[in-house]
């Protein structure tokens, strides 16, 4: 099926749909980029999927890229439709590495600087606060 043809069946209602007043339209389908329930970020009827978002494996935290599988036979398998490749946390290199997955390979260039935004927004969403203790005592 053609992607437009998906969309107007799904744009109406679908269960990834989040509503609330005063606010755009959200939406929290797997391989949605910005978070917003528009044809061009769904991850559910384009065929090249675009998405970086965060793992957490225990107390390990990953930076995730999400793309579409190259062959074509696989948008008719939802489970194995979606590949997941780990980016590095240094920022020169995660972000050469995203770069190198949209423009290096001609595959949703339109979504590279939104990708690359997300990329610091995810790896800066991991640096914990430092718990500063005030001493008690007086300074002399």
């Amino acid at each position: 099926m053609s992607s437009s043809l998906l969309w107007e069946c799904i744009k109406g209602n679908n269960s990834f749909i989040r509503k609330s007043v005063n606010m755009p339209i959200m939406s929290r389908e797997p391989g949605n980029l910005m978070g917003l329930h528009s044809f061009k970020f769904s991850g559910l009827v384009n065929s090249k999927v675009l998405d970086v978002s965060s793992k957490k494996a225990g107390s390990k935290e990953t930076i995730v890229l999400t793309t579409s599988h190259k062959k074509g036979s696989r948008a008719a398998r939802p489970g194995s439709r979606l590949l997941q490749a780990g980016l590095k946390k240094l920022s020169k290199k995660g972000l050469a590495e995203v770069t190198k997955a949209t423009t290096g390979s001609f595959y949703r260039q339109d979504l590279e600087e939104l990708a690359q935004n997300k990329y610091i927004k995810v790896k800066t969403s991991f640096k914990k606060k430092k718990v500063v203790f005030k001493s008690r005592r007086a300074t002399k």
